[in-house]
């Protein structure tokens, strides 16, 4: 397996020294960087525009207890719930118990939720799938826009604190076990630069670019737990990926997210004859965890052969609908869907990977001043099954933790440090390499091939036939592109999404059971004796 994407020589490299250096421009990385204030040099890399992530798509809104009724404790009961076994009992107390600070917080930085319709002193509450209360504060059906809009605004006045946008984080300088920085690419000028700095921290987000029907952007590629691989880090729970049940099915819009929270306003599921179907799966119906919903969708589709179902919200009168949900309402009228008198036509696809760099409760990774936040981070907190509008607050949350941490790891000399690191070469660990073509007729080919073998054959429906058929084919990429020499960001995605789909198989393969995201067909149950475990993968095993 190659070690690095590229071959480099720092010695000879334009190098950028910082106290923090943070990899992507989400929720997690923006919040964390505020969290660290105005006392640090601080980089951020991201390798699109600022505003472009998986965040600023999220929808539904943001879990957190703060109605009478209800109760951290309700919220971490429901999400281990929702987790299936496989949370991680104190990363879920965190969250629950820190959210509400962690929520006053960016309110604090001009983030605007919708108020109760009687009360406008207190922020309106709705309900999602698996949750025991009306727990999701929200604003419209924007709220990751809101949430990242506010807070890269406030980011981006500080003085402190350094952009560089269209730069691809490439791998990690690691030595023995220690990280110093990044080798990364800028876009815009095809040059190579070396960032060293005090600590590091990945919130590059996930995976769900593997899968040809996804909600995520096209920069959900896996980077961050492929770089951390190939440095010698631990990666877990790579098999669990959601497939959100509601996305948007029409020809010119696949990946068009319909929020959780239509289901939670009411919304009723119905086959292609109309019927409601959910009550005669799950005693939750709609609001079944998103696992569950997805499978009955799935199962309800191969039964009639359709290609998708129908979402009914026609109960809600057009003003209110407009009113809560202005983005879903102007973009399925933009398709000719009044969803005032329509039925919206929906099948699942890839929404969330609950896998990751493996990380403790501050972020900290298997490698020395490495840390991991959000998406492309493992904590636990969402086992087998991630529970809705959970994913922004992890972001903030474990942010801000990072954030605490950091002020007991960096010091006022930690500049005069880092400009003390060592030089790294990638040439003792070269190998023959042939050009990009090697792995395909173009850079497109072998992309689209991973994307399409992983939706076909590693989706909501596993087994072992179909799993060993998958390896088999993403393997064989991944040999071509472990041999190919990298120029452009389009092989840089190549080898990203063959490594991290290739242990994700692998991990499939290996759990023989059926929980949360993770349904093997062949075996069907869940099996707690056996499998109440993580799986994790590194460099150091194979």
């Amino acid at each position: 397996m190659r070690r690095y994407l590229v071959d480099f020589n720092t010695a000879n490299m334009n190098k950028v020294y910082t106290d923090v250096l943070i990899i992507g421009s989400g929720i997690a990385g923006v919040y964390t960087a505020l969290e660290l204030g105005d006392g640090y040099k601080i980089t951020v890399i991201t390798k699109e525009e600022v505003e472009i992530s998986n965040s600023v798509l999220a929808q539904g809104g943001i879990a957190v207890s703060l109605d009478k009724n209800d109760s951290p404790e309700e919220h971490m009961r429901d999400t281990l719930y929702a987790g299936a076994g496989l949370c991680d009992e104190e990363t879920v107390n965190i969250l629950v118990h820190e959210a509400a600070d962690n929520i006053k917080r960016i309110c604090n930085f001009g983030v605007q939720f919708d108020k109760n319709e009687k009360d406008h002193d207190k922020l309106a509450l709705t309900r999602e799938g698996a949750h025991s209360k009306n727990r999701i504060i929200h604003a419209g059906d924007a709220t990751g826009k809101e949430v990242c809009d506010k807070l890269i605004h406030t980011l981006m006045q500080r003085s402190n604190v350094t952009i560089k946008e269209r730069t691809w984080a490439l791998d990690l300088l690691v030595k023995d076990n220690t990280c110093y920085g990044v080798i990364a690419y800028n876009e815009k000028t095809g040059g190579y630069t070396a960032y060293y700095a005090g600590i590091i921290i990945c919130a590059s987000g996930g995976y769900g670019q593997l899968y040809y029907y996804t909600t995520n952007p096209e920069v959900a590629t896996g980077d961050g737990a492929a770089m951390a691989y190939r440095a010698g880090g631990q990666l877990a729970d790579l098999e669990f990926v959601q497939f959100h049940p509601t996305v948007l099915y029409h020809d010119k819009n696949k990946s068009f997210l319909i929020s959780e929270a239509v289901r939670g306003e009411g919304a009723i599921l119905r086959n292609s004859k109309g019927e409601r179907f959910m009550p005669g799966y799950h005693e939750l119906a709609e609001l079944a965890p998103r696992d569950v919903v997805s499978r009955c969708i799935f199962s309800e589709m191969r039964k009639t052969g359709d290609s998708h179902v129908w979402l009914d919200i026609t109960h809600k009168d057009r003003d209110w609908l407009e009113k809560r949900f202005p983005t879903i309402f102007s973009t399925c009228l933009e398709y000719g869907i009044d969803i005032s008198k329509d039925y919206i036509p929906i099948a699942p696809a890839e929404h969330y990977c609950m896998g990751g760099i493996h990380t403790g409760i501050y972020g900290d990774t298997s490698i020395e001043r490495f840390y991991a936040c959000g998406e492309s981070a493992c904590n636990g907190i969402h086992g087998a099954n991630r529970l809705a509008s959970n994913s922004l607050l992890e972001g903030l949350v474990f942010g801000h933790r990072i954030g605490a941490k950091a002020y007991e790891l960096l010091h006022d000399d930690t500049i005069d440090e880092v400009r003390k690191m060592p030089d790294f070469t990638s040439e003792n660990e070269d190998m023959p390499r042939m050009g990009a073509e090697g792995a395909g007729q173009d850079a497109a080919e072998p992309v689209s091939d991973i994307r399409r073998t992983m939706s076909s054959l590693v989706g909501i429906v596993r087994t072992k036939e179909s799993l060993e058929e998958a390896r088999g084919m993403i393997d064989g990429i991944a040999a071509k592109a472990d041999r190919m020499k990298c120029t452009k960001p389009e092989d840089f995605v190549i080898v990203n999404e063959s490594t991290i789909a290739s242990l994700l198989i692998r991990s499939a393969l290996q759990r023989e059971e059926s929980r949360g995201a993770h349904y093997r067909a062949d075996f069907p149950n869940r099996d707690d004796i056996n499998w109440k475990k993580h799986i994790t993968v590194s460099a150091h095993d194979s």
